[in-house]
């Protein structure tokens, strides 16, 4: 969940910002916190493109192939939108609505949001009647069991790790692949399903949102090789994938619209050409011409194309950029030395330049300076500054930190996403200043996550975003703190190794809370505990600036999936003026 950017390009998006920005002289206010003074924050809220007609080819302009289609692998919020809305259904859903309103759960395959018994340890599930696969078989009970059981095979890596953490007797399963099934679900029909949970979770209704909890039938069980071709259960089907160039999704016939309240289904055909260059797609969809009217990006808008978009209403008109929800954070790799010792993680809390990292990720219009782990939804609408640390840092304070661990000088390596890679020289920098010398590795964004998920070749330091599934601080900091969820590979979240039984005690006695305000506190509490161990340092509160065509409507960005376009309801005001 990365932005796409160049360190050099400052100057020039400094200048489009002050024509954009209403004469905006608080850099709090042109934030990512938003406020109409931003200028990037025009469309906050809104659907663009009035009502789509029914029809025609949606295109979408990609620098990058999908890590993973494979529901039990898909952790990626932008892909876990695209693969819930067009490839496969769950059981539960988010409403398709701009603003706080799609946040709101609603029934998918299900009857309704699930029903808790056992002091909510038990959750029971009902499939509603009619709802079929691509080839017109009915989807089963069994099924949504099967891809659960799937998410927890040690070659299915990247997954949501919920049903593995939350499902009692999970522990040392290693999926069905091998002919074992789990106990705690139950499927007594082919219409019903039941979770036998180790604990009481009174969000799980939320938790069956994620693509864990859609339905593989065992019959087209692939293994790895799934990721290519997942089997449809939703309102498209794969026609062709060629993987790293293009995708091509057909209606799929036996998906029946009265049994979906969600997606709307309006193009024909979504055509994902992967591979182009940031600038290149920037460029393609401001002319909006040909097909290009009629597309949508999937990478962020690049900082440089800033002056080209916020002077020009008719272009501004079609940028959206909702605010990502999440935490970008440099990750430090506490499973070995350097970063074994306290003192050195702390001294880089000081070392980081978080002004200039704005500056690399599209200025303040785009991004805003994070003190925390937890982002401002889940910690009352604002994060806490534990530490108290100047936004560009406090390089003096670092040598000291640094001195007192017998570490004046330092080389460490740092793997970013390819393009970020301006951000990650605006960390280079700022930790320069402290004697602390980085050496870049920069990996194509398709693979980037299964590459720092490795811990046996995992770097010094990442730079990494993490997003709450859902609103809750229990699909935050767990996932990204608690020790037990490290993997030696497909390790998703705690890129920074961090075992600590002070963290992971607390976390239980949290989790535990029945009282929701009372948890809710003590998240947040718990971020402050964690903030002065550094494990990881809180670097970025983001937007997702994304462009869209011409010829698209509704469309917006859904603020569960970090400003992803909703791809449940988006399509074309003329069919006809679209080509593929």
């Amino acid at each position: 969940m990365t932005k796409r950017t160049q360190l050099a390009l400052a100057t020039a998006l400094v200048a489009a910002l002050a024509l954009g920005a209403s004469g905006c002289s608080d850099p709090k206010k042109g934030s990512a916190g938003g406020g109409a003074s931003n200028p990037a924050s025009a469309n906050d809220g809104k659907i663009l493109g009035g009502a789509p007609v029914k029809g025609g080819t949606l295109t979408v302009l990609s620098n990058q192939d999908f890590a993973h289609l494979d529901p039990a692998r898909n952790w990626v919020m932008p892909t876990m939108d695209f693969g819930t809305r067009l490839l496969y259904r769950t059981l539960v859903t988010f409403k398709a609505e701009p603003g706080k309103s799609g946040s709101e759960l609603v029934p998918d395959l299900a009857t309704d949001l699930g029903t808790p018994s056992n002091g909510g340890r038990t959750w029971t599930f009902t499939l509603k009647e009619g709802v079929k696969y691509e080839d017109g078989s009915p989807i089963k009970a069994q099924d949504i069991k099967y891809n659960v059981e799937r998410s927890m095979a040690p070659d299915l890596t990247g997954g949501p790790d919920y049903a593995a953490q939350y499902l009692a007797d999970a522990e040392g399963y290693k999926g069905p692949l091998q002919g074992k099934h789990l106990d705690s679900v139950k499927t007594p029909d082919d219409r019903t399903i039941v979770f036998e949970l180790k604990r009481p979770v009174a969000e799980f209704s939320a938790t069956a949102t994620l693509p864990t909890f859609a339905p593989v039938p065992e019959s087209q069980e692939k293994g790895t090789q799934y990721d290519a071709r997942p089997f449809s259960s939703g309102p498209y089907k794969i026609e062709s994938y060629d993987r790293d160039k293009k995708l091509v999704l057909v209606r799929n016939e036996h998906w029946d619209a009265k049994t979906d309240t969600v997606r709307k289904a309006y193009p024909d055909k979504f055509v994902v050409v992967m591979g182009l260059k940031g600038g290149q797609i920037d460029d393609r969809i401001i002319a909006g011409e040909g097909a290009d009217a009629s597309s949508v990006q999937w990478s962020d808008m690049r900082p440089e194309s800033a002056p080209k978009v916020l002077p020009k209403p008719e272009v501004k008109s079609r940028l959206l950029a909702e605010s990502q929800g999440c935490t970008e954070m440099l990750q430090m790799n506490n499973s070995r030395a350097p970063f074994d010792d306290p003192k050195v993680r702390e001294a880089l809390q000081y070392a980081v330049d978080k002004e200039a990292v704005v500056t690399a990720g599209g200025g303040p219009a785009l991004n805003e300076v994070a003190t925390a782990y937890l982002p401002p939804a889940l910690s009352g609408g604002k994060q806490a500054d534990t530490l108290k640390i100047a936004p560009s840092g406090d390089p003096a304070k670092a040598k000291e930190l640094l001195k007192a661990a017998g570490k004046e000088t330092l080389k460490v390596s740092l793997a970013v996403s390819t393009g970020d890679k301006g951000k990650a020289e605006a960390v280079q920098q700022g930790l320069a200043r402290a004697g602390v010398e980085v050496v870049i590795d920069t990996v194509d964004p398709g693979a980037y996550y299964d590459v720092i998920g490795d811990t046996t070749t995992a770097p010094d330091l990442v730079l990494s975003g993490w997003c709450p599934d859902y609103p809750s601080g229990s699909t935050f900091l767990p996932f990204v703190f608690d020790g037990r969820t490290i993997k030696a590979k497909g390790n998703s979240g705690n890129y920074s190794q961090f075992k600590d039984e002070a963290t992971i005690k607390r976390i239980d006695e949290i989790n535990a809370m029945a009282d929701a305000k009372e948890a809710n506190q003590a998240w947040i509490d718990l971020d402050a505990e964690i903030m002065k161990k550094s494990p990881a340092v809180p670097v970025l509160l983001e937007r997702k600036p994304l462009l869209v065509g011409t010829n698209i409507a509704g469309a917006f960005g859904h603020p569960v999936w970090v400003g992803q376009l909703d791809y449940a309801t988006i399509g074309l005001k003329d069919p006809s003026k679209s080509q593929g």
